[in-house]
């Protein structure tokens, strides 16, 4: 789907379930400017605030692409940053600070993803803002959260949040190394996840008691949750990785890989009749699920691999699924981007580039599908304090004059 196309166009009259929605957004990298993205994707006003002297940190990432003034724009910021508006406010600069007190109470929503207490040292803090915005909801994400982790001290990015939640420890085999991040943004992601469903939450809240509250999101809680399997399975005996007495593997077919599992014995006689042998549903060296773990690379990988050998591994998941048995192919970049279902449910947004480069930026679309709801149109992401004197003059009616006189003590830019 191309930026400014809208889908879904029976849907469009009846606007978006965030509309009338202000959040100002004072945020860094991925896991904040995830939520807000999608809180705007649902019909918010997202006014971002970046520091004068280059920004958002992610627009400093690689790969990146220029903008028309020949900056830096790097993918994390491309890919977090949709529907947004920019502005430039020095924090640390006294007149900058009172800007962000004079605009709070404008918005339903101030974000922040600092490490706990920088906001407090800024005099930005919950205290400070529900001072002057007390109907105001206060959303904080970061690595440990603000009631006094022992890892307070620790700067935390997706990674650390997922080694530490026990899932690389989990899956690491023998010496070998962690694998880190091996769902790329997991961490920020999942934690904007629930970002975004605390502000829904607290603004429901809001409707019933009139007033704003502090939603706190740890990235390390967020992790502990989503890989709940490994304290889980440590009470229930397991160890060191281990699954559990069932089938979820990776096996080749002709053209690559494709996953399995069978966790059932319904679906296991399933899979061994799909591969010619029916007799093993029965056969003793199969009587419980640990037999299958017991024979997987002696015995059910070669014959697995053998009947798929002849297949692609979308023939051999289609001809599993037929069956009830579930199975996913390994797809390459190169076959996500061009996925018809991809396509089909506009999971891909092109954002053309302005730095002479034919291909679009390519960027994830909205996983929330609505029935009366349309998706889009989209707004390329903002340049930097691209929209700093329009806000400004909006929100708080300051004239050129006034807005020279901030540009020249540096409180914006």
């Amino acid at each position: 789907m191309k930026l400014g196309d809208v889908a879904n166009q029976a849907a469009a009259g009846f606007g978006k379930p965030l509309d009338g929605v202000r959040v100002l957004a004072l945020e860094q990298m991925q896991a904040l400017p995830w939520a807000t993205q999608l809180l705007a994707r649902l019909g918010a006003d997202v006014v971002k605030v970046e520091h004068p002297n280059g920004g958002d940190s992610g627009r400093g990432s690689l790969p990146a692409m220029t903008d028309p003034e020949g900056r830096s724009v790097g993918a994390t910021f491309l890919r977090n940053n949709l529907d947004k508006r920019s502005i430039c406010v020095d924090l640390k600069n006294p007149a900058g600070r009172q800007l962000i007190l004079d605009l709070a109470p404008k918005f339903d929503i101030l974000a922040e993803n600092s490490k706990a207490g920088t906001m407090d040292r800024l005099g930005l803090g919950w205290e400070d803002i529900s001072g002057v915005a007390p109907r105001t909801i206060y959303l904080s994400v970061s690595g440990f959260g603000s009631s006094g982790s022992p890892y307070d001290r620790w700067p935390a990015y997706a990674p650390i949040a997922e080694a530490m939640s026990g899932i690389y420890e989990f899956k690491r085999q023998g010496d070998e190394p962690p694998m880190v991040a091996p769902m790329g943004g997991l961490g920020d992601i999942g934690s904007g996840l629930f970002a975004a469903i605390g502000v829904l939450a607290a603004l429901r809240h809001r409707e019933a008691t009139g007033r704003g509250q502090r939603v706190d999101i740890a990235m390390l809680d967020a992790m502990v949750a989503i890989t709940d399997l490994v304290p889980n399975f440590w009470s229930l005996g397991l160890r060191n990785g281990q699954l559990g007495p069932l089938i979820m593997h990776g096996f080749r077919a002709s053209d690559g890989w494709f996953i399995v599992q069978v966790g059932r014995e319904n679906q296991f006689a399933k899979l061994v009749e799909a591969i010619g042998h029916p007799e093993w549903a029965a056969d003793p060296r199969f009587a419980d699920r640990q037999g299958w773990i017991d024979q997987l690379d002696g015995v059910l990988r070669p014959a697995i691999e053998l009947w798929a050998s002849t297949k692609t591994k979308v023939e051999a998941c289609d001809a599993l699924a037929s069956i009830g048995v579930a199975a996913g192919p390994c797809y390459s970049d190169d076959e996500v981007v061009t996925d018809e279902h991809v396509a089909a449910r506009n999971m891909l947004v092109e954002m053309p580039r302005t730095d002479g480069v034919e291909q679009p930026v390519l960027i994830p679309g909205n996983p929330v599908k609505m029935s009366d709801m349309a998706e889009g149109p989209e707004t390329r992401v903002p340049w930097l304090g691209e929209h700093t004197a329009a806000v400004l003059a909006a929100e708080l009616g300051y004239d050129e004059a006034e807005l020279a006189g901030l540009r020249a003590s540096g409180a914006i830019a």
